[in-house]
């Protein structure tokens, strides 16, 4: 089985790169925040926001096309908008015949579904930038020092550390499985029940394992002095060269808004 890591970081040598944590977080969530507050239809803004991501991605090394291909794996969760392509009243595009129901697609619902998509898509874009361009660790202690609640910034930093704890422990039960196993036919295996009683008793261990684990790890924690709250070595005040650089492009963002809901069309 191989290694799990929740770091996407790719190191590279650029401005973007090489920006405090901190800066990088408060845009890249005013940016998120001003493309879910566009209103339906805003397929031109949309646009152009995609086009500054492709921009940022190129400048920062990454090639113009990275984040778009790493964004798909978010298109399953799409499905959980298609019932509006029908729900929605006006502009009856056809029907969808079922047998014991029919479904009537229309313009509006489409329309809305269509902005959401692209939505979520430049948005879970914007968040690959920033997961691309930024060490974990450092995206971690930017959180403790925006002043996000400490309960919430442990639980992700412990998240980081042991889930790959616990897919180690998980590989290291399947290949005890596999050693305990022999295949002579390709029918060998057992049945399908069988398979998913095994299966559920493997899930079963795995959670003792890791509960076990938990509770030594956090013994050897408390004997180190731990009380409850992860320390860090104080970091270094943002320059006044970043102040102005947060501010300039909080403007534009501020402007992108604007411009959305005046002068850029709504289809």
């Amino acid at each position: 089985m191989k290694a799990l890591s929740l770091d996407r970081y790719i190191a590279r040598e650029s401005p973007i790169h090489a920006a405090d944590a901190r800066i990088k977080f408060v845009l890249v969530v005013a940016f998120i925040l001003s493309v879910s507050l566009l209103p339906i239809g805003s397929f031109v803004a949309l646009a152009l926001a995609w086009g500054v991501l492709v921009l940022l991605s190129s400048f920062a090394g990454l090639g113009p096309l990275r984040l778009t291909r790493s964004s798909f794996f978010a298109a399953p969760f799409l499905l959980a908008a298609l019932p509006l392509i029908f729900t929605k009243k006006g502009d009856p595009l056809g029907d969808l015949d079922l047998g014991l129901f029919t479904l009537t697609a229309s313009g509006e619902g489409l329309r809305m579904f269509a902005t959401i998509a692209l939505k979520s898509w430049v948005s879970v874009q914007a968040a690959l930038l920033l997961t691309f361009s930024t060490p974990f660790p450092e995206l971690i202690e930017a959180l403790r020092r925006l002043h996000l609640p400490a309960l919430m910034v442990a639980i992700i930093g412990f998240m980081y550390r042991y889930l790959a704890v616990m897919a180690d422990e998980a590989s290291r039960m399947m290949r005890a499985r596999a050693a305990r196993s022999a295949a002579l036919t390709d029918s060998s295996g057992g049945s399908l029940l069988w398979r998913a009683k095994v299966v559920g008793s493997m899930v079963g261990s795995l959670f003792l394992r890791a509960y076990e684990r938990s509770e030594r790890v956090y013994a050897a924690m408390q004997s180190r002095g731990f009380s409850g709250e992860m320390r860090y070595i104080t970091g270094r005040s943002l320059h006044n060269s970043e102040w102005l650089a947060l501010a300039a492009f909080g403007a534009a963002i501020l402007a992108f808004e604007f411009a959305a809901h005046v002068w850029l069309p709504v289809a």
